[in-house]
């Protein structure tokens, strides 16, 4: 008798985005195959222009694939896009909170948007900001915050509805490090008390190595290398005790030169 297939959040077939440009076409993603268990962090990376930004932008609805299949949290993403966006939260690079807005009034906004009562929204709010240490700021405007408590707030916001799959791109970019180190602890907590699905983009490769279970790394807009951060440095880089970042650049064929630059896009 064979074992059941274990169930996946996210599962990404020959997913494309093609662009029609004057110039002719622009193939920002070409058929990337993709896989993020249940309670799964991956981390997926990729220098300049690779097209990692791209493939988050369709897994999250928020831009139409021009070939393959995907389904998230197990509906499908483009014959049910509406199913995805009411299981998956996402946290931008930037984010869009008002300067203007209290806490509080961020966080009920975002329970009334997923169609939460007044009532039900002020809880959530409460339990969000108990469980993300946000109490002592629920009336302060978004304005007067510190770079890792809006980054905390945002995190919240992406969490109002109790998400199955958490999207994360670029979590800790401008953070400090005690800051960095306290995301990190945050999205480890997500996981471990919500077997909550994570997928992250990041330019910081010591980050991917400490919270991701795999990596998958995109060059070109397709799939180059995926393993465990371990797997990845014994392959490509002479063993677990190289760096993650030695293990890219080898993948990549960039050399130190020329990656100075965040590897973003």
């Amino acid at each position: 008798m064979s074992t059941p297939a274990p169930p996946v959040a996210i599962r990404a077939r020959g997913l494309s985005r093609t662009y029609d440009l004057k110039s002719g076409p622009v193939h920002a993603v070409r058929g990337i195959d993709l896989t993020v268990g249940h309670g799964e962090i991956l981390g997926l990376l990729g220098p300049n222009g690779a097209g990692k930004t791209t493939t988050l932008r369709m897994l999250t609805t928020l831009l139409p694939p021009t070939g393959g299949e995907a389904a998230v949290a197990g509906h499908d993403l483009l014959r049910d896009p509406s199913g995805v966006r009411g299981r998956i939260g996402y946290v931008a690079q930037s984010g869009g909170l008002d300067p203007a807005c209290a806490v509080r009034e961020e966080l009920v906004t975002q329970g009334r948007l997923h169609r939460l009562s007044k009532d039900a929204a002020r809880r959530r709010a409460g339990e969000l900001a108990a469980d993300l240490g946000l109490d002592d700021l629920m009336d302060r405007p978004t304005a007067a915050l510190s770079g890792g408590q809006r980054r905390r707030l945002e995190i919240a916001l992406g969490l109002v509805n109790r998400p199955e799959v958490l999207f994360l791109d670029e979590p800790t970019t401008g953070l400090d490090p005690g800051s960095r180190t306290d995301v990190w602890d945050l999205v480890r907590r997500i996981r471990a008390e919500h077997g909550t699905a994570i997928l992250l983009t990041t330019h910081h490769l010591d980050e991917a190595d400490a919270l991701a279970d795999r990596v998958v790394i995109v060059d070109a807009g397709a799939v180059v290398a995926e393993g465990t951060p371990a797997e990845l440095k014994s392959r490509h880089a002479g063993g677990p005790a190289a760096s993650l970042q030695d293990a890219f650049l080898a993948i990549t064929g960039r050399t130190g030169a020329q990656e100075q630059a965040p590897i973003a896009i």
